[in-house]
């Protein structure tokens, strides 16, 4: 059963796309979660099969048919590609086929399970900032134990980084979203990009490797582009210091996350509605999350370094 009362369960109209491929296990816990809150507007994407693997038609097909399993009163609408556009260009356009109905909303990947508090956490920090542009998005994962948070009690902190395993935001932030990003050194010049990560020179190595190799073209990916705009845009992340996500997705089919390595705290409840909070980052839960959750420090670059030749003498 729900932990939401009756009248809670019927605030919870905030548009909401699930985003899947060729996971229908997964996907259907998620539908199953789903059930407990009844959302009523709801929006489905998945991505076409792959030309070269001919069994993956079938899974694809069976997460299609899990829309059926919606069975509770709700305004489904479904974007089903023939041909695979892979992780960047097939969930970019997914969100953005969102966005062109949508001016905010909630997005969830078919292996990100949420607590049913995770929805009106959303919903109330979507109306408290639809209107202030220091807020870029809302996440719901939290990484950072609490002995590593400024204000532990607070509900939610302010960090430079949007994390997208179970998150919000409005159509005015997604429109900064690009996928290529050949140029973002024109963009986002160093000196600014070293500021947004609060003066670390570790920091500023990472994301911009990162983002050169995003600009190359050498992974398939849409998010590192998420943060990249959160940046340029010197807009910050209403991240939860509770965490309200379960990531059920680490397995042989994951396109990037193979391996569990337990960093998100255990989920907890959110009462809503939540206490506004002040808008300043959270450095020192942004420093901890640099360290541990990205690996981005002298020893990390190195193995990090070692793992990129790897991946290029594989393919050459």
């Amino acid at each position: 059963m729900s932990s939401l009362d009756s009248t809670t369960r019927r605030q919870i109209d905030e548009p909401l796309l699930i985003i899947g491929f060729n996971r229908p296990d997964h996907m259907r816990v998620l539908i199953e979660r789903l059930r407990e809150i009844e959302p009523r507007n709801i929006y489905v994407a998945i991505d076409g099969p792959r030309s070269d693997r001919p069994d993956e038609r079938e899974m694809v097909e069976q997460c299609r048919n899990l829309v059926d399993e919606i069975d509770w009163q709700a305004d489904v609408q479904t974007l089903f590609q023939e041909d695979n556009l892979g992780c960047g260009l097939g969930v970019s356009t997914a969100i953005s086929w969102f966005f062109d109905h949508e001016e905010r909303g909630i997005i969830l990947e078919d292996d990100i399970i949420p607590d049913p508090s995770f929805f009106p956490y959303c919903s109330d920090l979507l109306d408290r900032y639809e209107s202030d542009q220091r807020v870029f998005a809302i996440s719901g994962c939290n990484f950072v134990p609490p002995e590593a948070i400024t204000r532990p009690n607070d509900p939610y902190r302010f960090s430079q980084v949007p994390h997208i395993w179970g998150w919000a935001t409005w159509r005015r932030s997604w429109m900064q979203h690009e996928l290529v990003i050949a140029d973002w050194r024109s963009r986002l010049p160093l000196r600014t990009l070293f500021h947004r990560v609060h003066r670390s020179a570790s920091g500023l190595a990472y994301w911009a490797s990162f983002f050169s190799v995003l600009g190359r073209g050498e992974v398939d990916t849409w998010d590192g582009q998420l943060v990249l705009a959160a940046m340029v845009s010197g807009q910050w992340t209403a991240t939860s210091n509770r965490n309200l996500i379960q990531n059920i997705g680490f397995d042989e089919l994951a396109t990037h996350t193979f391996e569990d390595r337990g960093e998100l705290q255990p989920v907890m409840p959110m009462p809503t509605p939540t206490a506004p909070v002040p808008v300043v980052v959270d450095a020192r839960a942004d420093d901890w999350t640099r360290r541990h959750h990205f690996h981005a420090t002298a020893l990390g670059m190195v193995h990090q370094a070692s793992l990129y030749v790897k991946r290029r003498l594989r393919r050459s």
